[in-house]
């Protein structure tokens, strides 16, 4: 298998609000960058949707060490909450459904591909790769062309009756 490495990160101004992620993707001297942003979302979300994103780019099944701030994505690995809630029906310990399954669901398969270690990193303490993706993420949260997060809208929608702000650059 080949060994790649990923770092990510999310982004979410606001929370909810216009969102973002950027990934890296490392391999050998082969660099692959990735980067997304949204009218509406949360910082979770943006954080998962940046591991899926890097690891549905991947052609093959690889070896993956993938790096994050983002102690939402690592733990659901690390300390097998992600298992919990699957057997759980998609319901926490306190009976309340898990937020962003839509986007669990996704990255379970993925997972279930790839051979992937995740590794927690200190956000916003000078490791280069980490702090290009939070450029890439923020950057792609101001784009002018926002993509829609349709499931999270859309639950949004139902739930309580909220306001889009757009944001433009002066």
């Amino acid at each position: 298998m080949k060994e790649v490495t990923i770092y990510t990160d999310g982004s979410s101004k606001g929370n909810p609000g216009p969102g973002g992620y950027g990934a890296i993707l490392i391999y050998k001297d082969q660099r692959k960058e990735l980067s997304e942003g949204f009218r509406f979302t949360t910082n979770n979300r943006m954080e998962l949707l940046a591991v899926i994103e890097a690891l549905n780019s991947l052609k093959y099944p690889c070896k993956i060490n993938l790096y994050s701030d983002s102690k939402y994505v690592i733990d659901a690995f690390n300390k097998g909450w992600l298992r919990a809630w699957k057997s759980n029906g998609w319901m926490k310990k306190d009976k309340t459904p898990v937020l962003n399954s839509d986007l669990w669901k996704k990255l379970i398969k993925l997972t279930d591909i790839h051979d992937v270690k995740f590794i927690w990193v200190k956000g916003h303490a000078d490791n280069i790769e980490n702090e290009r993706c939070d450029l890439l993420a923020v950057n792609a949260s101001k784009s002018d062309k926002l993509s829609i997060d349709e499931v999270y809208e859309n639950t949004e929608k139902r739930n309580s009756s909220y306001t889009i702000q757009t944001f433009t650059a002066e």
